[in-house]
């Protein structure tokens, strides 16, 4: 009798503020290392603490955008940065993707998932557009 093997679950986060082409590229690479992409994304308070600003987007525009993603299968909150291991073993990750400005820091989760960092789209942030935006230039 031949199981067939479990689905692969790739586990992402962000902020998604803004969502641009960087966003839309880092998930299409996280999507392509399983079978499965479940996305953790900032609470506005997490996003407040993280970066001393409210997000643009509130959380459930922004859970809408991720979430409506033909390579996101599912989106949930995350509210706390020191929860990332209890939220790998809630969804059962077998792989967890973050950008590569993050090189290093998220290597302890390797005892629960494989742990891939990918690079970033190059000359483009989420700060940065806020940025332009406010002042006005292009």
């Amino acid at each position: 009798m031949s199981s067939e093997p479990s689905p692969r679950t790739v586990v992402t986060f962000g902020t998604f503020d803004v969502f641009h082409y960087g966003h839309l590229r880092v998930l299409e690479r996280a999507a392509e290392l399983g079978d499965r992409l479940l996305v953790g994304i900032s609470s506005d308070e997490l996003n407040a603490s993280k970066k001393q600003r409210a997000p643009i987007y509130p959380l459930q525009e922004r859970m809408a955008i991720v979430a409506g993603l033909k390579v996101v299968d599912g989106v949930f909150v995350e509210h706390s940065l020191d929860l990332k291991r209890d939220y790998l073993r809630e969804h059962h990750a077998d792989v967890l993707v973050m950008g590569d400005d993050w090189e290093g820091r998220f290597d302890e989760f390797n005892d629960t998932c494989e742990v891939v960092y990918l690079p970033r789209t190059p000359a483009i942030s989420t700060t940065e557009l806020i940025e332009r935006i406010s002042w006005g230039s292009s």
